[in-house]
């Protein structure tokens, strides 16, 4: 009898992968309840690289990557450098026809600057520097040849869409199809001049509602799997994912998004991905007291302050890791 009420209980108690979707769904609720409060279309991915606990919220949902699409282009470059097809030591010298507008700090240097690619590939995070990445992006082979090597491992929802140099160029050639035949150097005067071209919120988000505009093409849960593949070291070698991870580490841009809320003692290793006042992405990871927090933000649309959504994703942190580590202390 007592067996027979033994099995009975055990029928009855909930498996460790239900009590695990129980818990994914409470967190999936508390993010869910701060996305609504955002003024913006948003999508977010969380994953525990100990716990395997994962969030989700309009995860599988393209949107607008912006600069965070320089994650999968270092990725791809670094895979190159582990095939010896590209020495991270070998130098690269600027020419005035490889400065972009936008972030970054090459282009406020003179044409002569000698950096290595791996001067190159860290400006291009952590100044997310508009020279380096179409510079990076010719050394890896193109758009084709970086959309085949996402494809190929796996990431079929990640695309880069166009170069910095279309994509700074897209908005002139749309108000007037002269401007199809800009040179890098004259669109770069034009984007510093007294002319330069100012959409308004309306038109911003207009032309967001056409994919070919982007860009590149992004979903929460594919950057969030690419990020725990730099975690674990299976994208690429584990001594080169750590190498990349730690770039990120010194991200420059976004301090008020993923750590505005977090108190000292936990670090961030993200990419950010801007397009104000519409949008504002942040994707990273998480060094938390229970391990590494992978996450992914994606914003798109915002009628509100600018400021209002990058706080959103710093909150929308907070209450991840706070559901991970309990509640933090010294915080804001």
């Amino acid at each position: 009898m007592a067996r027979t009420i033994a099995v009975f209980l055990i029928l009855l108690a909930p498996s460790p992968s239900f009590a695990q979707a129980q818990a994914t769904t409470a967190l999936t609720r508390l993010l869910d309840a701060e996305v609504a409060r955002m003024p913006a279309r948003a999508a977010v991915y969380v994953k525990h690289m100990t716990t395997g606990e994962e969030a989700a919220v309009q995860a599988d949902e393209a949107f607008n990557s912006f600069s965070v699409i320089k994650l999968p282009l270092m990725a791809m470059a670094y895979d190159l450098v582990e095939r010896k097809q590209l020495d991270l030591s070998a130098r690269h010298v600027l020419t005035a026809a490889d400065f972009r507008g936008g972030s970054g700090i090459f282009r406020r240097h003179d044409a002569g600057l000698n950096p290595t690619w791996r001067d190159i590939i860290v400006e291009m995070i952590i100044t997310s520097d508009n020279t380096a990445t179409d510079l990076v992006l010719a050394k890896v082979g193109g758009l084709a040849a970086l959309n085949d090597w996402l494809t190929a491992r796996g990431y079929p929802q990640t695309r880069m869409v166009m170069t910095l140099f279309d994509f700074f160029r897209k908005p002139y050639e749309l108000r007037d199809p002269k401007y199809r035949t800009l040179t890098p150097q004259e669109l770069l005067r034009l984007q510093s001049g007294a002319t330069a071209l100012v959409e308004t919120r309306d038109e911003r988000i207009a032309r967001e509602k056409d994919p070919s505009n982007w860009l590149g093409s992004m979903t929460a849960r594919e950057t969030g799997r690419m990020l725990e593949s730099l975690v674990k070291g299976t994208l690429v070698s584990k001594a080169r994912s750590d190498e990349m991870l730690q770039i990120m580490a010194g991200q420059q841009a976004g301090a008020r998004r993923m750590p505005h809320f977090l108190p000292q003692g936990y670090s961030v290793a993200h990419k950010t991905g801007d397009g104000p006042p519409v949008i504002a992405n942040d994707v990273g990871v998480v060094y938390a007291r229970s391990g590494p927090i992978v996450m992914a933000f994606f914003t798109a649309d915002n009628r509100g302050l600018w400021q209002d959504v990058e706080d959103a994703i710093g909150r929308a942190t907070r209450i991840a890791v706070e559901y991970f580590d309990g509640r933090l202390v010294n915080g804001r």
